[in-house]
């Protein structure tokens, strides 16, 4: 990999695990639900004007806002204020062994012994999360979370679905029919919504900015780049420095506690997903959140 390419892939994986901190500055002040369907609403506008309508897609288009778009994003968010970043971003590490799970259900694709090891090991550094709490996290709001990460692999079935859709149509069209779901799903949800958007602070537009531009337009159209040169198995293994830099930027930024259950937690995790795409199952193409 040339230093450029490589310096690159890098600042990806850094932007999607700064993303976990950025979140979660956003949720302290918005309803979740509602901060994401302001997301969504500024990628559509920046993106559905610049690509065509997925002619024969609409279906799994529609079907894909409502798990990826609505279902997953809306539970990650809404567990964020219970939970710390540096926890989030090693407990939604979990989509990995649940999509290697479905891999061999759907598709007859044989874990082996190599992939079933990874998974136990994967799983077993979220329990440890789990059982031993700290700082700001939740035992209910780390398990919404490895729910949003089941709903996550789900959607990588459906995105088998779209070959040929380049990833900007994708993810500018699913935002496009994401919103109005994540607007009804608020209204009925939460409230408070009007007071957010008629007092929203310079904070929470940074953080709708950072999740639209930095996460899904730069990282995104950089990382489809870098698949192109190099191919989904090299470029699978900077996927391990997401939680990595998840964590780094939590503890950092947050002051969220560095305790002896995170470091060894966060290990087993990265190093059970690391065995998995090692022999990556074809579901878990999708890093980014």
């Amino acid at each position: 990999m040339k230093p450029i390419d490589l310096l690159l892939t890098l600042l990806v994986a850094v932007t999607w695990g700064l993303n976990f901190v950025i979140a979660k500055l956003g949720v302290a002040e918005m309803p979740p639900i509602f901060l994401v369907t302001l997301r969504f609403a500024l990628v559509a506008a920046l993106l559905v004007p610049f690509v065509r309508f997925p002619r024969g897609r609409f279906v799994p288009l529609l079907v894909l806002a409502m798990t990826l778009g609505t279902l997953h994003f809306s539970l990650m968010f809404s567990a964020l204020n219970s939970i710390d970043a540096s926890v989030a971003a090693v407990a939604i590490q979990t989509q990995v062994p649940f999509a290697a799970i479905l891999s061999a259900i759907l598709f007859k694709d044989p874990p082996g012994w190599r992939r079933v090891l990874g998974m136990v090991v994967a799983i077993g550094g979220v329990a440890l999360l789990a059982g031993a709490p700290t700082g700001g996290s939740e035992l209910w709001a780390i398990g919404v979370v490895v729910l949003a990460a089941m709903v996550w692999a789900v959607a990588n079935v459906q995105m088998t679905r779209l070959g040929g859709l380049d990833g900007f149509t994708i993810n500018g069209w699913m935002a496009m029919f994401a919103v109005p779901m994540q607007l009804a799903a608020s209204l009925a949800l939460e409230d408070g919504q009007w007071e957010a958007l008629t007092g929203i602070s310079w904070t929470v537009i940074g953080v709708i900015v950072y999740q639209a531009v930095m996460v899904v337009i730069l990282a995104y159209g950089i990382w489809y780049r870098m698949l192109g040169r190099y191919g989904v198995n090299q470029m699978m293994a900077f996927t391990l420095l997401v939680p990595v830099f998840g964590v780094i930027s939590g503890v950092a930024l947050l002051g969220e506690p560095f305790s002896l259950a995170l470091v060894v937690g966060a290990l087993l995790t990265i190093t059970g997903v690391g065995i998995i795409v090692l022999r990556r199952p074809r579901l878990a193409e999708r890093p980014g959140s």
